[in-house]
């Protein structure tokens, strides 16, 4: 079912049973309006802690809070209705034990409303995950590069190449053993992603993976030309919108300048004009 024939949000089970059907549509969202414009159009949108680097000028994700998650999240929240929300877990909120994930993710959902959590990591988070779904948080698994732990993966490069290929295979097969209902893979080859896509039981969603994934997400900002400080290769621009707001911001300070602005249908006279009977 397209997203316009919904008369409401889906449910991660919905999202799960999508797995290999139409493919699943998806983008960042972090701002009332952005997440109105494109609930329509997707099954499920992301408040994704990128909007630590996009909205705040941060070098990383790392710096991003709970706070911060929570009140973008209670932003798009009111933008949505046909949408499923998911929101980021921030770094430090979920990888001391299961319990600190739990309490968090908790918080997460109560203040945003949202559908769901997604957390970073494979193996090395699967009783995490397993803890939080059997206790009613529905979680969103992402493997591959996980921008969270950059500083041990070397930067942001791609993951799976050669013999790893097997690891990202098991990180992959173990969070959905564990009860996630979907998996991000960022930065996989495309061979490989084809396959953790066959070998998986639940919906893998591509970002600089492979159109062979069962859904695909992109950060808004990068699809828009929003965000113009670098252009990541797997990132397709829908729109040039930065430079367009540069471009009318320039103009407006030159007519600002100029005094053309405000012109005489912008201001008000001494009187208000008379009703017409």
């Amino acid at each position: 079912m397209s997203a316009t024939a919904r008369k409401q949000a889906p449910l991660p089970d919905d999202i799960r049973a999508m797995k290999g059907g139409t493919p699943i549509v998806s983008l960042t969202a972090y701002t009332t309006p952005m997440a109105e414009w494109m609930d329509a159009h997707c099954d499920f949108v992301l408040v994704g802690d990128s909007l630590g680097m996009v909205l705040h000028g941060l070098p990383s994700t790392l710096g991003v809070t709970m706070d911060m998650m929570i009140m973008h999240g209670k932003a798009v929240r009111r933008g949505l209705k046909s949408a499923m929300m998911v929101v980021d877990m921030p770094f430090g909120s979920y990888e001391e034990s299961p319990e600190q994930a739990f309490r968090n993710a908790a918080r997460l959902m109560a203040e945003t409303e949202a559908g769901a959590v997604k957390l970073e990591g494979g193996v090395a988070m699967a009783e995490t995950i397993r803890f939080l779904t059997s206790r009613g948080v529905p979680v969103m698994a992402h493997v591959g590069l996980t921008p969270q732990s950059i500083n041990t993966l070397g930067g942001y490069k791609v993951q799976g190449r050669g013999a790893a290929g097997d690891a990202l295979m098991a990180d992959a097969k173990a969070v959905a053993e564990a009860g996630a209902f979907a998996v991000v893979l960022e930065k996989v080859p495309e061979k490989l992603a084809n396959e953790v896509t066959a070998e998986v039981h639940i919906p893998t969603i591509g970002i600089g993976a492979s159109a062979g994934c069962d859904g695909q997400i992109l950060v808004v900002d990068d699809m828009l030309g929003l965000f113009t400080k670098f252009k990541a290769k797997f990132v397709k621009r829908y729109a040039e919108l930065g430079h367009g707001a540069e471009e009318a911001i320039a103009e407006y300070a030159k007519d600002v300048r100029a005094r053309a602005f405000p012109g005489p249908e912008h201001v008000f006279a001494d009187q208000a004009p008379a009703k017409k009977s």
